[in-house]
């Protein structure tokens, strides 16, 4: 849910017969609202991760006592399990997912996810905490490789050294049967993105297969978490041209109506780049343009695309709106939505398309642009 957690994003995906994983307290009771609207049962499988505050906890606690049969929590650290030791009370095993503390990338700060439970600690800890427990078992082995998925000597080493964990502990553990290989998938982020999915599906399986006939186990179902890819086509973001300047003799700059770090905040903190394409004026010239964002600040711009070092726009003085495409992921939810933005920079108004059966369009407004009134009434005044 973390990619998107809006409503009308949610309930579309979960047209597709998902299912749902959770990173934070306030998570869980919108599982619970889209149960009692009928997205979803009782019955669907809600992967819990992250850091189990107190809150979440007794979340996923109340819920598992109200029905909810396929949670799974997914211990982040050791001590969690004592959070549910002490307080689930069901009729049925209780089932357990624990998180592989990843290895990071060569170029990282970092050796080792502060995610997750130390791989030599995972069967140690299994075998004198839960093996005889009778209220719990532990179902899932779950990984995140920080690389995303990618055709690479560092994915496949790590995703070889974690199938050939889940071997070992499927050993020792006939409940486990499921293998929760994380996000990752890329979006198609240029015109002329090429990722072959599937071959990477096929040879994620492949692999996954292969290792586990050499350890003589049975192959596990597979969980993935591809939030960015499933929600990333669902938005765009449309800006005015509000001037241009030439700065210089080869530097022109088209400022827009808005930032890219308050509404594109990838953009900023991750050099992340988008479909760009003019919205009019597609039968003028073109020229080699810098975009800028309206805030102060010097970070506040977008001059390279996925596939090319530079931006072209029409050559005109009209009227002229682009459009950033494939933006559905994580944008609305890092910069804040309808809350406090650099330089009181308003959320934009927010407008649903749906596509008809007929390919006629419905128009609705989500939230108009926040207002000077709204903005003030948070900061106190």
């Amino acid at each position: 849910t973390k990619s998107s957690h809006f409503r009308h994003i949610v309930e579309e995906a979960l047209k597709n017969n998902i299912h749902l994983e959770t990173s934070s307290a306030f998570d869980m009771p919108m599982v619970d609202a889209l149960e009692k609207k009928g997205h979803l049962t009782k019955d669907t499988t809600i992967i819990c991760n992250g850091f189990k505050t107190y809150q979440y906890k007794q979340y996923i606690i109340d819920m598992l006592h109200d029905g909810y049969k396929n949670i799974i929590p997914v211990l982040d650290n050791k001590e969690e399990f004592n959070l549910f030791d002490d307080e689930v009370d069901i009729d049925t095993p209780c089932n357990l997912g624990i998180r592989i503390a990843a290895e990071e990338q060569p170029d990282s700060q970092f050796y080792t996810s502060r995610l997750g439970v130390r791989m030599e600690d995972i069967i140690e800890f299994y075998n004198n905490k839960i093996v005889h427990n009778p209220n719990f078992r532990v179902k899932l082995l779950h990984f995140f490789i920080n690389s995303g998925i990618t055709d690479s000597p560092y994915y496949w080493n790590e995703l070889e050294k974690y199938v050939t964990l889940y071997c070992k502990f499927k050993k020792i553990n006939p409940d486990l049967d499921t293998l929760d290989i994380g996000g990752g998938m890329p979006f198609k982020d240029s015109l002329v993105f090429d990722f072959d999915y599937e071959y990477m599906v096929n040879e994620i399986v492949k692999r996954i297969k292969e290792i586990c006939a050499i350890h003589d186990v049975m192959e596990p179902d597979i969980i993935t978490e591809f939030g960015k890819y499933t929600v990333a086509e669902a938005s765009g973001i449309l800006y005015k041209v509000l001037g241009r300047k030439q700065q210089n003799d080869r530097e022109r700059w088209l400022m827009l109506d808005g930032s890219f770090i308050t509404n594109l905040p990838d953009v900023w903190a991750l050099n992340q780049k988008y479909i760009l394409l003019p919205i009019n004026n597609w039968d003028a010239e073109y020229e080699r343009v810098n975009l800028g964002g309206i805030t102060c600040d010097g970070q506040d711009y977008y001059n390279q695309e996925a596939h090319m070092n530079s931006v072209f726009m029409p050559k005109t003085r009209k009227v002229q709106y682009l459009g950033f495409f494939h933006t559905g992921a994580y944008q609305e939810v890092l910069s804040g939505y309808g809350g406090i933005h650099h330089c009181l920079l308003p959320s934009p108004k927010h407008v649903l398309i749906r596509r008809n059966r007929d390919e006629s369009f419905n128009f609705e407004v989500f939230g108009e642009e926040q207002n000077s009134k709204q903005v003030l009434k948070i900061l106190g005044y």
